[in-house]
């Protein structure tokens, strides 16, 4: 965890009533409260503008699954795969995402506000005009995930993988990623400003404004 990005983590009630994700067609506003879902794999799903309150799934699957403008506020996943999930434009709120595949899974135009991204693997998701709050990702992988043209706000990146991550057109100012490993990211260097590297990304960045580090 970040000491400078202090998520909070989703609202769970102490009892949860067995559920399925089909229930969300039993109420005429697509909403799932309350409930915990395990081991169920739902295909070829849109709904747009579902609500899903305090939640938890557990080894759930979503293929070919398109949910925007959702709306996700106290919701765990745990160990699922949502890969090329589409959350477009959704509000996503106090969610913890642990031990999950988002390989592709697309959450632009979203706002994300105390989220957790933990042991996950996400290359190639899509994070495109997003607005993050209070969002930390922490060992996980984010080869060429896209966060073009995003807004970060106390946002942290712990231990995870970005090789190949873009972050053009996005200001990194107070953004840390000085324990991320990397052979190549995208930025802009006029963004770059401000941005937590370590020593050695600090040299990395230099050569690339093409000055010469002399040695100690």
């Amino acid at each position: 965890m970040n000491k400078n990005v202090k998520v909070t983590l989703p609202k769970i009630p102490a009892v949860l009533e067995e559920g399925s994700f089909r229930d969300i067609y039993s109420d005429e506003d697509f909403s799932l409260m309350n409930s915990e879902i395990t081991g169920e794999t739902i295909e070829d799903i849109e709904l747009d503008q579902a609500i899903v309150s305090k939640v938890v799934f557990r080894n759930v699957t979503l293929t070919n699954a398109m949910l925007p403008r959702v709306d996700l506020t106290d919701v765990i996943f745990d160990n699922c795969n949502l890969s090329n999930v589409n959350f477009n434009e959704g509000i996503i709120h106090r969610v913890k995402f642990i031990d999950c595949k988002l390989m592709g899974t697309d959450f632009t135009e979203a706002n994300l506000g105390n989220v957790l991204f933990e042991n996950s693997r996400a290359h190639f998701s899509s994070y495109v005009d997003t607005r993050l709050k209070q969002v930390e990702f922490t060992s996980t992988s984010l080869q060429n995930a896209n966060y073009h043209g995003c807004q970060f706000t106390k946002t942290a990146f712990v231990q995870c993988d970005v090789n190949e991550a873009n972050f053009v057109q996005t200001r990194l100012n107070g953004v840390d990623i000085s324990t991320c490993h990397f052979e190549r990211i995208h930025v802009d260097f006029e963004t770059l400003e401000g941005c937590v590297v370590s020593q050695e990304q600090a040299i990395g960045f230099a050569k690339l404004l093409g000055l010469n580090v002399a040695d100690e």
